[in-house]
């Protein structure tokens, strides 16, 4: 028989704790079937109760009990001094001791990047981490990425994150070779700052193992136009909270304008699937199950206010990823662009 599958699980983070992530754990446990065993990192009497409602679950886990909680307004700094021995640290610390394939974790999301850099570090020949979101779109999910871990980016870390992005892609969604595109002002090759230009070349340049589509606009992430859209985390994460507060308006007027006569209302209940749809696809939060790309190991960030559907989702991607040619993908990946880096300068002199 195979060794089963151990993914190591956060109990205490998000806004709701073990009565959204044991539940979760249930759900995600029958997607996946036999030969998954999950390490859960919390307060034993909190989780306890949680696992009494599900027997089947219970002899799949092993509670590791710790009273000590990293909070979601903690800052990053205190998190690291302060952390160790909390149930975000141990989750992430029975990776590194190989307990664990991944770890996943509903917590602040700067104290999971903070702490995941500390104990895992990143990858060979890795220069920073990436978040990432998979974006509802026309043509299916698309992975946005950074959408936050960095302020900035330049050239040789903006073809890193297509790296790390086309890998993820293609382990989570299947399929054949992705494309990517980088986000820009325009599609002509002399639009955009430097650092945008130069990477543009060297993925042109370069044979990775993804097509390259080359400049995308913002509104080429609604149409689905590439399977993966690359930028730096400070654009990446305003654009993530811009399309999120439009979606939260259009939600809003739309049940407002429903609920404006007995008409709309007769005629908004029998068009509920479908109005439920229609916030499926529109919302780029409602896929679950963010990896924090780069490191020496797999760690999976959950929304904070997930419910255990959602919560369930995060879940599964850390199983995928961990049992997918990821890690060797981007590995492979990341050689040919260092080979290509010293082979040629990223850019031509200008001509006078």
């Amino acid at each position: 028989m195979s060794e089963p599958l151990i993914l190591s699980v956060d109990a205490m983070g998000g806004d709701h704790g073990p009565t959204v992530v044991i539940p979760a754990i249930g759900i995600a446990s029958r997607q996946m079937g036999p030969g998954v065993r999950f390490l859960i990192h919390g307060d034993e009497t909190k989780i306890g109760p949680e696992l009494a409602k599900l027997p089947a679950l219970a002899p799949l886990c092993e509670v590791r009990h710790t009273d000590k909680f990293i909070a979601m307004d903690a800052k990053p700094a205190q998190a690291m001094r302060r952390g160790k021995g909390s149930s975000l640290w141990n989750a992430v610390q029975a990776v590194k001791d190989g307990e664990a394939v991944a770890a996943v974790s509903a917590g602040n999301t700067g104290a999971l990047m903070a702490v995941s850099m500390l104990i895992l570090r990143l990858g060979p020949e890795i220069n920073r981490p990436a978040l990432t979101a998979s974006w509802p779109t026309a043509g299916g999910i698309t992975t946005v990425l950074d959408v936050g871990a960095n302020v900035s980016a330049d050239a040789e870390q903006l073809v890193e994150f297509a790296i790390m992005g086309a890998a993820f892609h293609h382990a989570i969604q299947g399929g054949g070779r992705p494309t990517v595109g980088l986000l820009n002002v325009g599609s002509e090759d002399q639009k955009g700052h430097e650092e945008v230009r130069e990477a543009h070349a060297l993925l042109k340049a370069t044979a990775f193992e993804f097509d390259y589509h080359g400049f995308v606009e913002g509104d080429d992430i609604a149409k689905g136009t590439v399977n993966v859209v690359v930028t730096d985390g400070f654009t990446g994460n305003i654009l993530l909270k811009t399309a999120e507060g439009v979606v939260r308006f259009i939600a809003s007027e739309l049940r407002n304008a429903l609920k404006s006569s007995f008409i709309n209302m007769m005629g908004a209940l029998l068009a509920t699937s479908g109005l439920n749809s229609l916030k499926f696809k529109l919302d780029p939060g409602a896929v679950n199950g963010a990896p924090l790309l780069g490191l020496n190991g797999i760690v999976i960030k959950s929304h904070g206010s997930a419910d255990a559907r959602s919560y369930a989702a995060a879940v599964v991607v850390a199983a995928d990823l961990a049992r997918s040619d990821f890690a060797a993908e981007i590995d492979r990946s990341v050689k040919q662009l260092s080979a290509a880096l010293l082979a040629k300068p990223l850019t031509e002199p200008e001509v006078q």
